[in-house]
Parts: structure tokens; sequence; C-alpha cells
């Protein structure tokens, strides 16, 4: 069969390495697949099948360096988890039984018991019999956080099968953001770094789930995946009608040739893992300092990442070896001067350097304070209509006497004429139309308090280069937000006392649950304000997924939509449905809106006057090496595809949220009223943007003067503050 394009040149800087007990662990996995009945009679495989495979092959590249019990049993784990690939694609995405696969996904969860002594009921299929197998033979050695770590990602990895299916019977291909955020759940890539933890060593529970060790994990995940998708475009688009693919993705998305998707596929890929070169070797290092990692506890961080190294280059010579892909004639071409070596991948030096070296400088030579001229509006899709509080000139003319109190207007940051041209009071009445004057006076004051922070840090801080006092800032921030009782700093400056009050006057009423929740929802704000510092002193513009991912947390999106939850929900909605996939995709694809437009609206501000590396045009110019108006363009798709899939998901997958979680009629009022409070949110985002006096050519020429940040207060440094941030 013709290949439907030739794969790209891969960026791929590590050797891979062939673990010595490859024959052992084949071996034992034949035995082990026949034991739990996957091949002859199981109507999905026969020993041919898993042969051509070689799933041996792969985890001794994958994992070069554990003896041969860990490598057998780690083989064991990707025998299960690709029959079990194969045996939903038989048995329920052929058939397309939704009803069928949800009932199949629903009893495996019951195999993964915390507690070993919890019995499991009795294995009615392969896949079944092998997860319990599996589970009761691994967990043993493993710390109660990594069992839960790996319980959840294998979840996601089955449940979100069914999204899978889901698109197939709806004929619907994803937009690439959705796209990247849902493959990481159903391609078990994170399900694989827990693995590689086994292999290797188990991260220490205290920075297990921090942005550097997330982001580890992430970038390896979507470069596990993005290559995978590469070579198996032929059998999963082709032969399975498969329509989760990343080439398949943005050929849709773009209307490009599959070989112009397939080259877009792999320069993301490369993008991704120089994000992960970039994480490891700035990032955690300093994570390391900040949490006083012991040095057993650095040393197995650092196998960590050196294992998911391992699993990427070998994962890269798996695929052009294994009989279950496109790879015709790529082992040849990997081959600089016709060496067929094993783990010689790494050494075409020629492409390794001409392809992704120039992507990787261009990150950081961007030329700032150009001159872009006024930003360019395109015709945005907005399927909602706005509403505005009647109550809102009362709050513009209480937001000032506030923010003077809070000493936020002294500062050198913001003067009056800056808060009322930026009329964040409009903003509040947009999203909340209904709400009394107390409460549209409280959100005008978040509003206020989060876009004067985030103004707050690139002024004060970043113009002295100064990390180490924006992180302390960050800590004192938290602390002014007690949980349980505990007394806040005492306040030093305009911001610390706006937060106080704040947190003081939103949170009388909450459980100390809720304000932990809601007090993570601000933590992550303040500290994506010190992400985008360090982007800022290293001049680099942030690769495209991470700018997405993070950019939710620099608008403050969590922290406006926990505010939407806590105000009126109430403890009426299970927590398990804003866990949900169809709930968390719903809110990503608002916030990716809200913040794409913001980026649209605010490039002259961001790209000329300020100096800035983050803006989601730019961001897509630098990756594309395009200019304004296409990058622009590219932009505004996305911003349209996302508020369709915000529709589709509220139209579609959230009626089939609530019959699979059996809501009451009283829970399901209460979450279609959400979604109109999130239509509002975004149609009230559009509003301000088009009225307020913060982005338009003439307001910034007209504001355009030197900040004085050096008179606001800033606490006094501690020794171990300053050591963190060099």
């Amino acid at each position: 069969m013709t290949q439907p394009f030739q794969l790209p040149r891969f960026y791929m800087p590590y050797h891979a390495r062939l673990n010595p007990h490859l024959d052992e662990a084949r071996a034992h996995s034949s035995d082990w697949a026949r034991g739990m009945g996957m091949l002859e009679g199981s109507g999905i495989w026969a020993q041919s099948d898993l042969d051509a495979h070689d799933y041996g092959l792969l985890c001794a590249y994958t994992h070069p360096d554990c003896d041969g019990p860990a490598l057998s049993l780690i083989t064991d784990w990707y025998v299960w988890v690709f029959f079990f690939d194969d045996h939903f694609l038989e048995t329920f995405k052929r058939s397309q039984d939704r009803e069928g696969g949800k009932a199949y996904l629903d009893r495996l969860p019951l195999f993964m018991p915390l507690d070993l002594a919890t019995p499991v009921p009795e294995p009615e299929n392969p896949v079944e019999a092998g997860l319990a197998d599996l589970w009761a033979r691994t967990v043993p050695s493993m710390s109660a956080n990594w069992r839960r770590r790996f319980a959840v990602s294998t979840e996601h990895l089955l449940n979100e099968s069914l999204w899978e299916l889901s698109n197939i019977n709806e004929g619907r291909v994803a937009n690439p953001v959705e796209y990247i955020e849902m493959r990481r759940k159903v391609g078990g890539a994170p399900w694989s770094a827990g693995l590689v933890e086994y292999a290797t060593s188990e991260v220490p529970a205290a920075v297990a789930e921090s942005r550097p060790l997330r982001v580890l994990m992430e970038t390896f995940s979507d470069g596990v995946h993005l290559r995978n998708d590469l070579f198996s475009y032929q059998r999963e688009v082709e032969d399975e009608g498969e329509l989760s693919n990343g080439v398949l993705v943005l050929e849709t998305f773009f209307g490009c040739s599959t070989q112009e998707a397939a080259e877009t596929v792999n320069d993301i890929l490369t993008s991704r893992l120089h994000q992960f070169e970039h994480t490891a070797f700035t990032e955690v290092p300093a994570l390391a300092l900040e949490e006083g990692l012991t040095p057993v506890e650095v040393a197995a961080v650092a196998a960590y990442a050196q294992g998911l190294q391992d699993w990427q280059s070998g994962g890269h010579e798996w695929h052009l070896r294994s009989s279950r892909y496109m790879n015709e004639g790529a082992l040849s071409a990997e081959r600089p001067f016709g060496i067929g070596v094993f783990g010689t991948s790494a050494t075409d030096m020629r492409g390794l350097l001409a392809d992704a070296g120039a992507e990787r400088l261009r990150a950081y030579t961007h030329m700032p304070f150009q001159k872009v001229g006024p930003s360019q509006l395109p015709p945005f899709y907005m399927p909602f209509e706005v509403s505005v509080s009647p109550h809102l000139e009362g709050a513009r003319q209480r937001l000032t006497p506030w923010m003077h109190g809070m000493g936020m207007l002294q500062e050198g940051v913001w003067d009056e004429d800056k808060l009322l041209a930026y009329d964040l009071p409009l903003c509040s009445a947009g999203l909340d139309p209904d709400a009394t004057p107390d409460e549209l006076d409280l959100s005008s004051q978040w509003l206020a308090w989060g876009t004067y922070g985030d103004d707050y840090y690139p002024v004060v801080f970043g113009h002295r280069r100064d990390l180490a006092a924006a992180k302390l800032c960050t800590e004192r921030l938290s602390a002014c937000m007690p949980v349980d009782g505990e007394e806040p700093v005492v306040p030093v400056n305009g911001m610390e006392r706006g937060l106080i009050d704040l947190w003081t006057r939103t949170t009388a009423a909450m459980t100390t649950d809720q304000r932990r929740t809601f007090r993570a929802a601000v933590d992550v704000m303040t500290e994506s304000w010190v992400w985008e510092l360090f982007n800022q002193i290293q001049n680099r513009i942030p690769d495209p997924v991470d700018y997405m991912e993070m950019r939710r947390a620099t608008f403050g999106s969590e922290l406006t939509m926990s505010l939407c939850r806590m105000g009126g929900h109430g403890p009426e909605v299970p927590p398990e449905v804003y866990r949900s996939g169809p709930v968390r995709s719903l809110e990503n694809a608002a916030m990716d809106y809200a913040c794409l437009l913001n980026d649209v609206f605010s490039y002259q501000k961001e790209i000329e006057y300020e100096g800035e590396v983050h803006n989601g045009i730019l961001v897509v110019q630098n990756f594309f090496g395009c200019d304004y108006p296409t990058a622009l363009g590219i932009v505004h798709d996305l911003m349209t595809q996302r508020m369709r899939q915000f529709e589709h998901v509220a139209a579609h997958e959230l009626p089939i949220l609530y019959d699979d979680l059996k809501l009451s009629r009283e829970v399901r009022e209460i979450m279609d009223g959400y979604v109109v409070e999130l239509q509002n949110w975004l149609s009230g985002i559009l509003k301000w943007h088009q009225d307020c006096h913060r982005y338009g050519a003439a307001d910034l020429a007209r504001r355009a003067h030197g900040f004085v940040p050096d008179q606001v207060p800033v606490p006094p440094l501690s020794r171990q503050t300053v050591s963190m941030a060099l």
C-alpha cells in the first residue's frame, strides 16, 4: 500500500540503547499474553500478531537500564494496553456501541484498588484478567502517592476512549488544542511516565505535581503521541476510520495537504522536545532548591528525567521497526552514510542542527518594542447576546475609592486615569448581569486587583530583572489567604492589602475545603506571573502548547470560574461533575476563546509598548515564521473553533454526561445555569474589550509615559529566597 506522505526528518538528540534482557521479556510476555487469553481464541490477536508488534523490543528500547524481572513486568503492561486498544476497537468502536463501551470501561477501575486487601471482581475478559494480574504484581513496591497517580492516569487512558468513540459516532474531527489535551489521556503517555518511575526512581511526592514535573510529563507525552500519530496515520485513518490523529486534525484545521500537515505535526513535536529540555535544564534545578530536596531526591528526579529521554529515543527506534506502523524506507532514511546500526537514529547531525537549531534560536531573538501599528480586529464569532447589570454606574463610582484605600493608585503602576479608562466594572457587569450591587462591587474589585497584578509584575520586577523579589511577593500573596484560621501577613503594599480585604469578604461563608480550592485558583494565577517574568528575563517566546495552557492561568480564568461555581452552585453538584472531561472541555474552550480574544486586542499594547513575548499572535508568528496578518488569521480560526467546541459540548456532550452520572433534575438545571454563566462570561469579556480604553491605539499613545516602579514597596529578601532565584 502506498504511504500517504513521506515521513519527515525527526529531531531526536538522544541515542537509543537496548536492554540486554530483551529475549527474556519477549518470552515472558508471550507466555503471559497466552495465559491471560489474549492470543488464539481471543478474536483479536494471534501469536503472529504479538510477534510482529514486538512489544518486548519497545520496552527494551524505552527502559534500557532496568533488570530482567522489571522489564518483563513493564512489557506485560504494554502488551495489556495495546491489547486493550485493539479489543476496544474491534468490540465497540467498529460497531459504534457507546453504551456497551461505557459499561465495559466502568468495570476496569474495580481492578485497581489502592489497598490490595480490597477484593476485586472475577475477570470476565482478557483485559480485566490482565489488569488484575498486573496491578497486584506492580503496586506493592510503590508508594500510595504513586498508586493514586498511576490509577488516575490509567483511568484517563481507559475512559477517554469514549471521547474517541463519540467523535467517530459524530464524524467530528477535534480542533488542535482540544486534540492535544485529549490525546494525553487517550494516548497513554502519562501512564507510560508512571512506568518510567517504576523502572527508574519514584519522584518525591512533594514535587510530583509541581509545574516543572508536570511539564516534563506533558512534553514527554506530547512528543510520544505526535510521533505515534505520524507513524500510525495510515493504519488509524485509512484502515480503522479513526479521527483522533494529529495529522488529520491539522489537515482539517488548516485545509492543507497531508504532507504539509505531517510536517507541521513534526514541527510541534520538535517544539515540545525543546520545551522538555528547557524545563529540565532551567525549571527543575530551581524547583529542587526551592523545595529543599535531598541529594537522594534530586537523584530520583534526574533518573526520572533521563528515563523519559530514554523512552523518547527508544520509542522512535521501535516505531521504525514495528509492523504495526507505516515505516517503509524510514529505517534506511534515518541512517547517515548508509549506517544501519541499532540506536543510531540520533546521529544525523546535519538534520538535527539545520532543522531544529534555527527553530530553537528563533524563540530567543525577538526584538522587543517593534512598531506594529493598531491591533487588527477580525469579525469575532460570538453567538451569545450580552447583558449588562443595571448596577454598573454605582460599581464604577465605588471602585475608585476602594483602589485608593488599598493603596494601588499610589505606587507608580496605575493612576486614577488608568483605572477609569480600564473600566473593570463594565467587565463585571457583563460577566454577571444578575449580580446584586454588593456582588458586582466584589467582582469589580477582584478584576481590578487581578489586572493590576498582571501589570505590576512585569513593570516592577521585569524592569529590575528581579526574579527573587517576584518569588517572595508571590509567596506573601499566598500567605494573605488563610485557609484554616491562621493569621495573614501584615500587608506592606497595595496588592497585599487588596488581597487580604477581598479574601476576607469573599471566603467568610466558605468551608475550609472551598477556601483551599479558591486559594489554589489565585495561586495558579500569581505563580503564572512569575513564569511570564522568567520568560521575559530570558527574552524567550514560549512554546505554543505551553503558552496556551499557561495563558489560562495568566488571564485568571480559574479564579473567575471558581467564583462562578461557588456563587450559586453549592454542594448540590457532585465534585466528579466538575472533574469530568466534558465540563473541563467546556471550561477550557471558553478560557481559550477569551484568552486569545485578549491577545488579539492587546497585540499593539504588548508588542509595541511593553516589549512582551506573551501574546498568542506573536507565538504563532514565531512558530510558523509568518507575518502578523497570517498569524492573526490562524489565531482567529482557532478562536472560532474553540467557540464552536463550546457550543458542541454544551449541546451534545453534557446531556450524555448527565445521563452517564444519573444526575438529578435539580443538578442538571444548575449545570445548565452554569453554561449560561459561561456564555455571559464570554459575551461580557468581548463587550469589555470593545468598549474599554485599555487597548486602542489612541489610548495607548496618550498614556505612553515612563513608570516609576522603584517607589513600589517590596518586602526585604531573605537569603534563602535570593538563592532560590539564582
